[in-house]
């Protein structure tokens, strides 16, 4: 008996703790061209967010994300593009190269948000702590350039891809489709 009211105020901390947390929602962005903004532009929506980079054995991955936004955005998907350099230095360039490098080679029309850190440490975007810590569904490290992040209408994360996991496989194409079809 004298455990329970111990653990009860742990599970009451732990509660207090989960509803304080920012929703991925809040947590504030920009876009390529430096604009405020925050994944609440897309509430409502499916998101598949990216880490994305110009240099990266994975950046013909590019052209299939581009081929699944415009097969599923008028069902409710958004891809959201996030450049970082933290992985060989394999995004170096400045937003506007990036842009440019994105829009005339792969005609990308999906959005794209400002570099950022994505790698755990000081610098890392509040984002990317909340997609990979320990109170995320499926926590861990951002190991290389173009993991996905499926997150569902209602904001919360629905699925984790790893890199060499191409955006029009099946695995993925079954989870936007689930994902779309919940309401």
């Amino acid at each position: 008996m004298k455990i329970a009211k111990p653990l009860a105020l742990i599970a009451a901390a732990i509660t207090a703790l989960a509803a304080s947390a920012p929703s991925l929602y809040e947590i504030p962005l920009k876009d390529i061209d430096g604009q405020a903004t925050s994944l609440k532009t897309y509430q409502g929506k499916v998101v598949l967010l990216v880490n994305v980079a110009s240099k990266c054995g994975f950046t013909h991955q590019y052209k299939p994300l581009e081929n699944v936004y415009r097969k599923y955005k008028d069902r409710g998907l958004v891809i959201v593009g996030v450049p970082s350099n933290d992985f060989g230095g394999q995004e170096p360039g400045t937003p506007d190269e990036i842009k440019t490098f994105c829009t005339s080679k792969f005609d990308v029309t999906f959005p794209l948000m400002e570099k950022v850190k994505v790698r755990p440490g000081p610098e890392q975007h509040p984002l990317y702590a909340a997609l990979t810590g320990k109170s995320s569904p499926f926590p861990g490290d951002v190991k290389w350039n173009f993991t996905k992040f499926l997150i569902g209408r209602d904001g919360k994360v629905l699925a984790r891809f790893e890199s060499p996991v191409e955006p029009d496989s099946e695995p993925v194409s079954k989870a936007i489709e689930s994902a779309l079809a919940a309401k």
